[in-house]
C-alpha cells in the first residue's frame, strides 16, 4: 500500500483529524521549551507544525519516507529538518531528541516494534517515545463510515481492522517489545464537523490510504451506489464524525 499521492490530497483526506490528534498527541507526553523533537512519519507535517508551535521549527525534526510529503511537510514547516527516510532505519544519530512521535504512522510500518526500537534509539534516555494509530478493529477511525457502506455496497474488501496497532492494547505489547518502559496506554478523542456531505466525501476520491484505493477500484457504477448509500445515511450536512485512536507512550 503506498501513499504516492500529493500531500495536498492527503492533508484534505486526513488532515482535518491528524491535527487535532497531533495537539492532543503533544499534550500527552508533555513537551516543554527547549527540547527537541522528532516526528516520525512526518506526512505533509500535522505533527510537525504542532511541535514546531510548541519548540520553534529549528528545534523539531521530520521524516517520511514519501517524497512528495517531505516536500510538502518543508513547505509547511519552513526551518524544521525534515528528511526523507523510514522508520526503521532513522537518518539521526543516537540520543538525539527529548521526544520522539508517530502520528498515525506505526500501523503503516514495515516492521513496528523496529520502527518503534528506532524511535527509542534516536530519543534521549528516560525521555519520551509516543504513537497513536486509529481504533480501526472497533470501527471508530475517520473512515469508519466508508468502510461500513462498502460492506453494504461491496462486501469482501477485509478493511484495516487487521492492521498492526489497530486493536486496543496492541500499542503498548508493540513498545514494551521495543524496549520501552513505563509504558501507558490511553485513547484520544476528535470530532470534526463536516459543513456538507460533499466536503467530506470528496477526498476520498483521490486514491489516498486503504479505503482510498478500495473506493477507486469501484469504477463509476460503483462509486455511485456507494455515494448514494452514504448520502441516505449522512445526510446533506453539517455532520459530527467522531474518531478515537489508541495512545501509547513510554521512556526510551
Amino acid at each position: 500500500m503506498s501513499f504516492d499521492v500529493p500531500g495536498e490530497d492527503y492533508d484534505r483526506f486526513m488532515g482535518r483529524y491528524s491535527r487535532p490528534l497531533a495537539q492532543e498527541l503533544v499534550d500527552l507526553v508533555g513537551v516543554v521549551p527547549g527540547s527537541r523533537a522528532l516526528d516520525v512519519g512526518c506526512g505533509p507535517g500535522a505533527l510537525t507544525a504542532v511541535l514546531a508551535g510548541r519548540l520553534g521549527p529549528e528545534r523539531v525534526s521530520g521524516v517520511d519516507p514519501s517524497a512528495s510529503f517531505v516536500e510538502a511537510c518543508r513547505a509547511q514547516v519552513p526551518g524544521a529538518d525534515v528528511r526523507q527516510g523510514t522508520a526503521e532505519s532513522l537518518p539521526f544519530e543516537d540520543d538525539s531528541f527529548d521526544v520522539a512521535a508517530a502520528n498515525l504512522v506505526v500501523h503503516f510500518m514495515a516492521d513496528a516494534v523496529a520502527g518503534l526500537t528506532e524511535m527509542a534509539r534516536v530519543t534521549r534516555p528516560g525521555c519520551w517515545v509516543a504513537a497513536t494509530v486509529w481504533d480501526l478493529a472497533g470501527r471508530r477511525a475517520p473512515m469508519a463510515p466508508v468502510w461500513d457502506a462498502l460492506e453494504r455496497v461491496a462486501p469482501g474488501d477485509p478493511g484495516e481492522g487487521h492492521l498492526p496497532g489497530g486493536t486496543a492494547g496492541e500499542l503498548e505489547t508493540f513498545f514494551v517489545e521495543a524496549g520501552l518502559t513505563d509504558v501507558v496506554g490511553t485513547e484520544l478523542a476528535v470530532t470534526v464537523t463536516h459543513p456538507t456531505f460533499e466536503e467530506w466525501w470528496a477526498p476520498y476520491l483521490h486514491g489516498v490510504g486503504p479505503v482510498g484505493e478500495v473506493v477507486e477500484r469501484l469504477g463509476r457504477e460503483g462509486r455511485s451506489r456507494l455515494e448514494a448509500d452514504l448520502r441516505q445515511r449522512l445526510g446533506a450536512g453539517p455532520f459530527d464524525i467522531t474518531a478515537v485512536a489508541h495512545a501509547a507512550r513510554g521512556r526510551a
